[in-house]
C-alpha cells in the first residue's frame, strides 16, 4: 500500500523560506478610470497580473486624501475578483504616507494584496513603515499579516538592500530603474532608461545583480522596472525576457494594459517546460523524492528544487498544466 506523497513543498524545502509564487506581472494603475479598467482586464485574463493602485505619483496634489479613498474602495469592491489588488503609498519623507496607509488598511485592509512602499533612503525608513503598517493592521483587527513590496531606487537603498530584503513582512524587492538613473544626477544618461542600455550600464547591472540576489537570498521575488516602449509589444516582450532570463528577474512592472501580456508570456515558462517539470515531479512523488532516471537523465533533489520552481511560475502565469500535474500539486 502507497503512503500519501509527500508535497514538494515540504519534501524539498524544509526548514527554508520558498519564494512567492507570484503572478509575473505587476500593473500599475493612477486614477480611477484606469484602475477600473484595469480591474476589468484582470477578470478577463485571470490573476495573471496583479494591481497596483498609485497613491504616490497617481495623486494629484491637495487631492491626497480623496485619491487613498479612491484606491481603497476599488480594491474592496466586487470587481476586484481574484483579491490581487495592492496599493503603492507616498515615500517615508511625505507628509502623506501615514494617511495613506490608514485609509487603505482602515477601509480595505481585508482585501488588500499587498503595500509597496517606495523611495526609501536607508533600511530604517522602511522599519518605521513596517511598524506603522503593523500597528494599523492590528488596530483594524486583520488577523493576517499585509505582505510589503519595498522599491528600491536610491543610492541609500542600494547600499542597503540585504538589510532590508532581510527585515521580516516583505514579499518583493522592486528596482525603479527611472528614480534610481535620476538619483544619479547626470552621471548616468538618460539612454540608460532604454534599451539596451538599461541591461548593459555598469552601474544598472551593478544595481540589478544586487537586487536580485538579496532578494533571491531571502525569500523574496525581485521585480523589474516598467518598459518606456508602451506600445511596441515586441520590445516590452524583449525586456521582459532580458529581465528574466539575463538577470533573474521573476516579475515586471506593467503601466499599459498592452504590455502585460508580452509580460507574461516572457516571464512565463512556456508549455513544453511546464509538462516537462510536471512529469520529472511526478516520478519522483511516486519514488518518494528519491533519485530517478528519466528520458536517460538522473534527477534528484536539486533537480526536483529547480523544476518545482518552474512548476509554481507556470501555475501563477496561467500556463496550462497537465490535469494529473494540476491534481497532485495544486488541487486546494
Amino acid at each position: 500500500m502507497h503512503s500519501t506523497p509527500v508535497h514538494p513543498s515540504a519534501a524539498l524545502f524544509s526548514g527554508e523560506t520558498l519564494v512567492p509564487a507570484l503572478a509575473p506581472c505587476e500593473h500599475y494603475a493612477g486614477s480611477e478610470k484606469l484602475i477600473h479598467k484595469a480591474l476589468q482586464l484582470q477578470a478577463e485574463l485571470g490573476p495573471v497580473f496583479d494591481l497596483t493602485c498609485d497613491c504616490e505619483d497617481g495623486a494629484a496634489a491637495g487631492e491626497e486624501k480623496a485619491h487613498a479613498e479612491m484606491a481603497a474602495r476599488a480594491i474592496a469592491s466586487d470587481a476586484n475578483r481574484h483579491g490581487r489588488v495592492g496599493a503603492r503609498v507616498h515615500d517615508a519623507s511625505s507628509a502623506f504616507w501615514r494617511a495613506d496607509v490608514d485609509t487603505l488598511i482602515g477601509e480595505a485592509g481585508d482585501r488588500l494584496a499587498y503595500l509597496t512602499l517606495p523611495k526609501a533612503q536607508r533600511t530604517g525608513d522602511v522599519i518605521a513603515m513596517l511598524e506603522h503598517i503593523e500597528r494599523r493592521r492590528a488596530a483594524a483587527g486583520l488577523a493576517r499579516a499585509i505582505p510589503v513590496h519595498v522599491l528600491v531606487e536610491t543610492h541609500g537603498a542600494l547600499r542597503d538592500v540585504f538589510e532590508i530584503a532581510a527585515l521580516p513582512g516583505l514579499e518583493v524587492l522592486d528596482f525603479g530603474l527611472m528614480d534610481f538613473v535620476s538619483d544619479h544626477q547626470g552621471a548616468i544618461g538618460f539612454e540608460a532608461m532604454r534599451s539596451p542600455g538599461q541591461f548593459e550600464h555598469p552601474l544598472l547591472v551593478r544595481a540589478k545583480t544586487r537586487i536580485v540576489a538579496a532578494a533571491l537570498a531571502n525569500g523574496l521575488v525581485p521585480a523589474h522596472n516598467v518598459s518606456l516602449t508602451l506600445r511596441d509589444p515586441l520590445a516590452t516582450r524583449n525586456d521582459a525576457y532580458r529581465a528574466r532570463h539575463e538577470f533573474g528577474f521573476l516579475r515586471m512592472w506593467s503601466v499599459h494594459p498592452d504590455q502585460i501580456r508580452p509580460i507574461v508570456e516572457a516571464m512565463a515558462p512556456d508549455a513544453s517546460q511546464a509538462e516537462r517539470a510536471g512529469a520529472i515531479l511526478l516520478a519522483a512523488s511516486e519514488a518518494q523524492w528519491g533519485p530517478i532516471r528519466h528520458e536517460g537523465e538522473l534527477h534528484d533533489r536539486a533537480s526536483y528544487r529547480y523544476f518545482w520552481s518552474v512548476l509554481r511560475a507556470a501555475e501563477a502565469a496561467g500556463v496550462a498544466l497537465p490535469p494529473q500535474v494540476r491534481e497532485r500539486f495544486f488541487a486546494g
